[in-house]
């Protein structure tokens, strides 16, 4: 079972629909407090670490089969049909769980399409990988090390919430990362589609999902919407927090 951040409402209706948010690759749960907590003014709002991540198990397989059938263990185990979010990574796991079956009321999907991609994330792992754990005493210590390989602060930054340096680990299963990245980069061959409502929300400044991916989108996905938000890259609800709680309120509560 995946390990779960509860953000819990202080007033919600009886009736009201868990959200569940799926983080992208070498994120965690805890990425998204801000916005989780936000969203949570008159709902259950659960902020997963999917696997390999964070706090939640690691297993070989790192697979969008897998990682779907983990987000529909937890819908299921909360005996209720949910709203599901997922960037990135957590956008194409999402997709697969929708298009598999999942207990899932609506979709949002946070700049990803159901493509493969090229750009493979092994360097960032190799850059991991290298640094000297054994040695390292402090975030800042870690940080002027991985500055190396990474010359971008806001990615290493990142990077680094998942370093626990009192115990010299990563809170990755980067070895599974590394062997899954063809997965990870890639979308598997699905049939089916999800008629439910769906949004593909997307930086206006990112080229994550293009013009020409919207034919293979509505054909898995007959009811999506699409938005942008201006001035946003492909880590939208970082960058724009508000207008990505804005837009993501607006459908949810349509």
């Amino acid at each position: 079972m995946l390990q779960m951040i509860s953000h819990e409402p202080e007033n919600s209706p009886e009736a009201s629909i868990p959200l569940v948010i799926a983080h992208g690759l070498f994120g965690s749960g805890r990425n998204w407090g801000v916005i989780a907590k936000r969203l949570a003014n008159h709902r259950r709002v659960i902020a997963l670490d999917m696997r390999n991540h964070g706090a939640s198990p690691w297993h070989e397989d790192h697979n969008y089969h897998a990682l779907a059938a983990d987000i529909a263990e937890v819908a299921t185990n909360l005996g209720q049909p949910v709203d599901l979010l997922g960037h990135s990574m957590g956008g194409k796991a999402a997709m697969v769980a929708a298009l598999s079956g999942a207990p899932i009321r609506r979709l949002i999907v946070a700049d990803i399409a159901p493509v493969g991609y090229s750009h493979s994330q092994q360097p960032v792992i190799d850059a991991m990988q290298s640094l000297p754990l054994d040695h390292i005493t402090s975030r800042a210590e870690a940080d002027q090390a991985l500055s190396a390989h990474i010359d971008d602060p806001a990615l290493r930054s990142f990077l680094l919430q998942s370093l626990n340096v009192s115990e010299r680990r990563w809170r990755l299963n980067l070895l599974a990362l590394s062997a899954s990245m063809d997965q990870i980069i890639g979308f598997p061959d699905i049939s089916g589609c999800f008629n439910a409502p769906a949004l593909f929300l997307t930086g206006a400044l990112s080229d994550y999902l293009r013009p020409e991916h919207r034919p293979i989108i509505k054909a898995l996905f007959p009811k999506a919407r699409f938005a942008k938000i201006p001035q946003a890259g492909h880590w939208l609800h970082a960058e724009k927090p508000h207008e990505f709680e804005a837009a993501v309120r607006v459908f949810l509560e349509a």
